[in-house]
């Protein structure tokens, strides 16, 4: 069943995938209550949208914020409720696990991971997750990565908080069948958006073994986003998924899908080590 409430929470809308998604629900005559860290933000997304859209201030590591906007939005919405929640503020900082300061790989999980679970847990009653709830229930679309599936060198941070999403996201969809929420994950490849440059120096690796592979790494990464996908478009599709009556359990929106997504997951281990291994550097050379 399609959720009926047009009233649509999205979180990390400030740019990227987020900030294209918000556009497209708007443009499809849905209210967007949308995360963002900053009351600047606020304000020109408010302005830049107009009166459908209406920002939350709080960052998904603040439980108490996230606690008092949900409480707010339960005053306004009422029984109306929500009709979808999409989980996609995240970051993406790239580094060799080897020398990765710790608090920025926790800081990884603290967002994508632990974060996504303080906002589904509570807006969950919006969504339906109560009894005697009086609309039809909303669903969930969590935003992971084709790298949610295919792990690539210098993103282990990040990589391993997808994973993360994937696994829980897969037990969350079988614990709401009570409450006949779904939950989807969105696996976005390539996407012109300005998560991968947001904190990412490898100036900071200059001194270390990894440096030249780093340097092709990037160039890689670049040149990817530069084919990406756009934020507009993945609004698209997440709009679209949002409203097909049966959604899959997993949608992977990659471009260059054979080389980026398919071989990746038929090739053998050893084969994409030994590949990878080649063309960047990252080989043991007595």
């Amino acid at each position: 069943m399609k959720p009926v409430s047009k009233n649509i929470l999205i979180t990390g809308v400030s740019t990227g995938i987020g900030y294209g998604a918000a556009r497209q629900f708007i443009q499809r005559g849905y209210t967007v209550f949308g995360s963002v860290r900053q009351q600047a933000d606020a304000d020109r997304l408010q302005a830049e949208l107009g009166p459908r859209f209406v920002p939350l201030v709080f960052d998904v590591t603040d439980a108490s914020a996230i606690a008092e906007s949900a409480q707010w939005l339960t005053d306004q919405l009422g029984d109306s409720g929500l009709g979808g929640l999409i989980n996609n503020a995240g970051i993406a900082v790239g580094g060799p696990l080897h020398y990765q300061p710790i608090e920025t790989i926790r800081n990884h999980f603290d967002v994508n991971v632990l974060g996504l679970i303080q906002v589904t847990q509570a807006f969950l009653p919006l969504l339906g997750a109560r009894a005697n709830h009086p609309v039809q229930p909303g669903r969930i679309l969590n935003i992971s990565s084709v790298n949610g599936q295919v792990a690539i060198p210098f993103m282990g941070a990040y990589v391993g908080s997808k994973h993360a999403v994937e696994g829980i996201s897969h037990s969350l969809r079988r614990e709401l069948k009570l409450f006949g929420i779904p939950v989807v994950i969105v696996g976005p490849g390539a996407v012109k958006t300005p998560i991968w440059g947001k904190g990412t120096d490898i100036s900071a690796y200059r001194d270390t073994a990894y440096y030249p592979a780093m340097q092709w790494f990037l160039k890689q990464v670049e040149a990817s986003e530069q084919r990406g996908f756009s934020v507009d478009y993945l609004g698209e599709r997440i709009v679209q998924i949002h409203e097909t009556k049966h959604p899959h359990t997993r949608y992977a929106i990659v471009p260059n899908k054979l080389t980026s997504w398919i071989l990746p997951r038929l090739l053998p281990d050893r084969t994409i080590d030994w590949i990878l291994g080649r063309v960047s550097g990252l080989r043991y050379k007595p």
